[in-house]
């Protein structure tokens, strides 16, 4: 059960998520660029296979760890353990981002050795100016409410299909492309490729999604109260919250 799963299997599935994801996420874009000539295309490609590839994964991993698989999502379960719900401590999450971070690299890193790149060139792909900044706060508020909501009205059981479907639209509405993730922001520079990022501009985009996190957190608590509504099955969102220790 995923309330007894010792804290380094967690981490381990953590690690592996956010692995996966990136190699998706990583693969997908340099897979698409090569088959296609148009951006918008190459787009669709990536975003669809990102979309479904995370829903798989939170399904899967769900019932160990939570399926994370992002730094925000980890602060928000510890910041909500804090005021009194449920949620992780201040060491598991701590665990948790150190997983997800080295995770992510990883995955990045794969996909270039999968498509016969050259590892550990950083992306060259600057992505400067407050209106992506902005894209970042609004597309990692929207998770935040997204996984908030669903766990606060009793619904958790929704939240692979949703969180893979809110990202497929946010790739595209959100002028950043909807990174929305600090590991996964992290790993994308290490990939020069479609869906990488520049080093210099991971602090900005990462300070962004901190925003956005808290952001969506407020939105939670006003729209939705405090109160958790109880579901009796293990899902994904309630793991989040109950592997605490």
């Amino acid at each position: 059960m995923p309330a007894s799963a010792s804290l380094p299997r967690r981490a381990a599935a953590e690690f592996t998520g956010t692995a996966a994801l990136l190699a998706i996420v990583v693969g997908s874009g340099i897979q698409a660029a090569a088959l296609s000539g148009d951006t918008g295309v190459a787009l669709l490609a990536n975003a669809t296979a990102s979309a479904i590839g995370l829903g798989l994964i939170i399904t899967l991993f769900g019932p160990l760890s939570g399926a994370h698989l992002n730094p925000v999502v980890t602060l928000v379960s510890w910041w909500t353990r804090r005021t009194g719900g449920e949620g992780l401590t201040g060491r598991a999450a701590g665990v948790y981002v150190v997983a997800q971070t080295v995770g992510a690299v990883a995955g990045a890193v794969l996909a270039e050795v999968m498509f016969g790149r050259t590892p550990g060139a950083f992306a060259a792909q600057a992505k400067d100016g407050a209106h992506l900044l902005v894209g970042e706060v609004v597309a990692t508020a929207g998770l935040v409410l997204v996984i908030q909501g669903l766990g606060r009205i009793g619904r958790p059981r929704l939240v692979p299909a949703a969180v893979a479907g809110y990202i497929a639209a946010a790739i595209w509405f959100t002028s950043s492309g909807s990174f929305a993730n600090p590991a996964g922001t992290v790993g994308r520079a290490f990939s020069d490729s479609f869906t990488g990022i520049a080093p210099a501009s991971v602090p900005g985009f990462v300070a962004a999604q901190l925003v956005g996190g808290g952001l969506g957190l407020a939105l939670s608590l006003v729209l939705y109260g405090r109160e958790r509504a109880r579901d009796a099955e293990v899902t994904p969102i309630n793991t989040a919250y109950r592997a605490a220790s």
